[in-house]
């Protein structure tokens, strides 16, 4: 991964230059490694008191760019990496789930359960959902579905990358279910 930084407007300070670097550098794990013709061009500029930090990233697979700006550099540079990382995480983790293919769908099938021949009541489930879990930390789930009026929610753990379901024990605590297959 190339990274080229240029200066607009105003003369940098040599900390400034090591520091957009040593902070650009962090897309490198974003990037496939195997792939060295990812290019990241990073335009810093001074326009009256605006500090604009542009960069784009392009390569076989990648083109990105993200704009931000604010009255300190070193705010603007912070910013528009959160947003490059944002954007090249999502594109990671699409990739990541398309190799893995349609896993991530889940169906529940509608079965009919009896106790026994003696003629005991007999129950059916009356209602079948089909849902498509999103992959999410368990702390993230949690606060979900604290902020919902639902018992429980299913999600894709992303750490075990296994299905979970977090559960309300009461106003404030929950519980989890990790089948740990």
């Amino acid at each position: 991964m190339n990274i080229a930084i240029t200066f607009k407007g105003f003369e940098p300070s040599e900390h400034l230059k090591k520091y957009a670097h040593r902070r650009f550098e962090k897309l490198k794990k974003y990037v496939d490694s195997r792939e060295d013709t990812t290019e990241v061009q990073v335009n810093l500029g001074v326009e009256k008191f605006r500090h604009l930090a542009e960069v784009t990233v392009s390569g076989d697979k990648i083109n990105h760019s993200a704009t931000e700006s604010s009255e300190d550099m070193y705010a603007s540079i912070d910013m528009v990496l959160d947003k490059l990382e944002s954007q090249l995480r999502k594109l990671k983790d699409r990739d990541k789930d398309r190799r893995k293919g349609d896993r991530s769908r889940v169906s529940i099938e509608t079965f009919t359960l009896s106790e026994s021949e003696a003629g005991k009541r007999e129950r059916t489930i009356v209602a079948t959902d089909s849902i498509e879990p999103k992959p999410m930390f368990v702390d993230e789930a949690a606060m979900q579905l604290d902020t919902m009026d639902y018992s429980f929610l299913v999600f894709r753990n992303a750490d075990t990358e296994r299905i979970n379901v977090i559960y309300r024990l009461n106003k404030h605590d929950f519980g989890l279910i990790d089948p740990g297959l």
